[in-house]
């Protein structure tokens, strides 16, 4: 058996095959995606959505379930102390602009803090103040961020961490 002589240059894998290999990574990473998805989210609230009516922190009352009637809702667990959120939060603010999208501070203070924190990051988003997490309890939230979908009252998506405002966009038409 001859040893493999350092200096030759290796053979160059041909585009198909570069391509062939980069489908198997990007499906093996959705799977593993996906995958840790619905583990994380066994705990979270599936088939009917809990009952969500309260006043944002803007002075709007928001009913998810009438609201999720006519089209989904994109219902967004976050809180002022997440690193992830603090990447997700933009994206929620840029797709609240074409989509129904109430959001739900996590333990992030009173109501004045939040309403600071949204000024001084220019978010626009409907947000429903959980100061002591039991919302976030109710709906079996466990981690941030935490987005679902709801259409006519019931959860048809769940996610957890890091998320896209293409991944977002995706949730919703799925739904």
């Amino acid at each position: 058996m001859t040893e493999p002589n350092p200096q030759e240059p290796k053979p160059k894998k041909s585009w198909g095959a570069r391509l062939r290999s980069l489908a198997v990574y990007v499906f093996l990473a959705l799977a593993l995606g996906w995958g840790v998805d619905i583990w994380r989210a066994q705990s979270i609230a599936s088939g009917k959505a809990p009952e969500l009516v309260a006043t944002s922190v803007q002075g709007d009352k928001v009913d998810l379930a009438a609201m999720s009637q006519d089209k989904p809702v994109l219902v967004y667990f976050w809180a002022t102390w997440c690193s992830v959120c603090s990447f997700v939060s933009p994206s929620v603010d840029f797709v609240s602009g074409q989509m129904q999208v109430v959001t739900v501070a996590l333990n992030s203070g009173e109501n004045k803090r939040v309403q600071q924190y949204l000024g001084a990051k220019d978010y626009d988003f409907t947000v429903v103040n959980d100061p002591k997490g039991e919302i976030g309890r109710e709906w079996g939230i466990s981690l941030t961020p935490t987005i679902l979908v709801i259409n006519k009252g019931e959860v048809t998506s769940v996610t957890t961490g890091f998320t896209s405002p293409f991944g977002m966009w995706v949730r919703m038409l799925l739904s």
